[in-house]
């Protein structure tokens, strides 16, 4: 309950001033309404987006989750049947706009403090960088004018990433010895703390910059000075708010599983994954199918086909003989907007790409394998480390090596930060495709890698494959004529050049 009061008292506090009608309510110009008591609103809205939705669509596209068998919520997730009249990302584009982006625009205007601009960017570059990876093109330049551009034109992803690194490295500029003055259920005030997320997300940026070929060798001079100096946040950055109380539930869990209906279940490439690798993470959040009493992970995109691919009707295949997630264990999780775990599995790349210092990648893939095991409650990372299938020094290259900390990377981001395992998975094509059709996969497992992506049985890309982006909103196409030309879920961004 302590963990919420604060929003409790900000409601109330916001609830309580006197609002000429004539004014919009979520903007009242009350001078009451003050930069201490607006910023949790922007961390909230920035973490509810990553933290529901994103964390919801981006499941099913980073093969985490898969439509329950006797479930239709997201059949058109499962089978990838999404086109802009789908309406998939309109809440989260108007909650960053008109809520978060709004907002910090609304606060800058009300302080001077260095180390609140500061803190404020950050939480910016941190929203277009979602918007970016889920867009590529997004209002940036002309955003946020109101009434006097309605219609504003629409940049380039790169150039949004390196417009917002700019912000955040003139805003850290400014910084002298002033102490951040609003309330900050994020990371408590502490500048320190700031600097660590500004620099991890600027790290995150600068290898997605890399690898979608724009300024690369720039960009990798930046990265491998980042990790040289190793000025990152501790711990995660986690908004971490929520209770395990009607009302007060994390929004993923409280949206989803108040449906009364199981619709999400495991899929096969995390299952059997996790299980060839002897993950005791499997069971945290996983449970047995209830007529086997074994892991068994859906294919994806075949909830309609398991039936009669198993000799029955599609309607004799049930929640019984999957993988279920188990919603009540996220009942009052944070929300992770960058963990620990992510931080070092990328701090491990850089050390085995760029350094080619293989120890000091070691260190750091323990490192993240550790931090996730920890995050989560669950014991034997040692054990599991040294196990051959996972064990650094046990791969036969710097190209299994490499490949080792992304596919940890993918299983760490499962239940945590899904849109930035769709993002990762994306950006280093690991996992990477299976050859295998899913009939292939069903009829002999034996010929599958674990952990592979699998095209979805019943597939509605017109190309095939899997999701590359999310189309552009229906609500920007309607009231700004300057929406790029629609664009389809296998269309790519800018840095997933591959």
């Amino acid at each position: 309950m302590k963990k919420i009061l604060f929003l409790s008292a900000t409601v109330l506090m916001l609830a309580s001033c006197d609002l000429d009608i004539n004014e919009n309510p979520n903007y009242p110009s009350s001078s009451d309404i003050t930069p201490e008591l607006m910023f949790p609103a922007v961390e909230n809205s920035i973490a509810d987006c990553i933290g529901d939705q994103m964390f919801n669509y981006a499941g099913f596209f980073a093969q985490y989750f898969e439509q329950a068998p006797t479930a239709n919520q997201y059949n058109t997730l499962a089978e990838l049947n999404i086109n802009e009249g789908s309406d998939l990302f309109n809440r989260c584009y108007s909650a960053l706009y008109a809520g978060a982006l709004q907002d910090i625009k609304d606060i800058m205007s009300k302080t001077d403090n260095p180390a609140n601009l500061f803190a404020l960017t950050v939480m910016r570059a941190q929203a277009f960088q979602v918007l970016v990876d889920n867009l590529d093109k997004v209002p940036y330049t002309e955003a946020l004018q109101g009434s006097e551009n309605a219609m504003p034109a629409w940049d380039e992803g790169k150039d949004v990433y390196a417009g917002v690194l700019a912000e955040m490295d003139e805003a850290e500029a400014a910084l002298g010895s002033e102490a951040i003055t609003m309330t900050d259920p994020l990371l408590n005030k502490s500048v320190s703390q700031w600097r660590g997320y500004a620099n991890a997300l600027r790290l995150r940026m600068y290898m997605r910059l890399i690898d979608g070929g724009v300024n690369a060798a720039d960009y990798q001079n930046k990265a491998k000075a980042l990790v040289a100096a190793n000025n990152f946040f501790a711990g995660d950055v986690a908004w971490n708010v929520y209770t395990n109380a009607s009302g007060q539930y994390s929004p993923w869990y409280g949206a989803y599983y108040r449906l009364g209906t199981i619709n999400h279940c495991a899929t096969y490439p995390i299952v059997s994954y996790m299980q060839a690798t002897e993950d005791p993470r499997l069971g945290a959040y996983i449970g047995t199918a209830a007529r086997t009493g074994e892991y068994y992970g859906q294919i994806p995109g075949c909830k309609t086909l398991m039936g009669p691919w198993s000799g029955g009707e599609a309607a004799d295949w049930k929640n019984e003989d999957v993988s279920c997630i188990n919603y009540p264990t996220v009942a009052d999780a944070p929300i992770y907007l960058f963990t620990q775990a992510e931080l070092q599995f990328l701090i491990a790349e850089v050390q085995l790409r760029f350094n080619n210092n293989a120890a000091a990648a070691k260190a750091a893939y323990e490192a993240a394998v550790a931090a996730d095991f920890a995050s989560r409650g669950v014991d034997g990372a040692s054990a599991f480390l040294a196990g051959n299938r996972v064990k650094f020094d046990a791969q036969s290259s710097s190209a299994a090596q490499l490949k080792l900390i992304y596919m940890q990377k993918w299983t760490a981001f499962f239940m945590r930060n899904h849109m930035e395992g769709w993002s990762e998975a994306r950006r280093t094509d690991v996992p990477a495709v299976s050859s295998r059709t899913a009939k292939q996969v069903f009829d002999d497992a034996t010929t599958y890698t674990a952990g592979d992506f699998i095209v979805p049985g019943v597939n509605n890309i017109v190309a095939g494959g899997l999701a590359k982006r999310v189309p552009y909103p229906s609500n920007a196409r309607t009231l700004n004529r300057n929406t790029p030309e629609a664009k389809l879920l296998s269309d790519r961004v800018f840095w997933d050049a591959k």
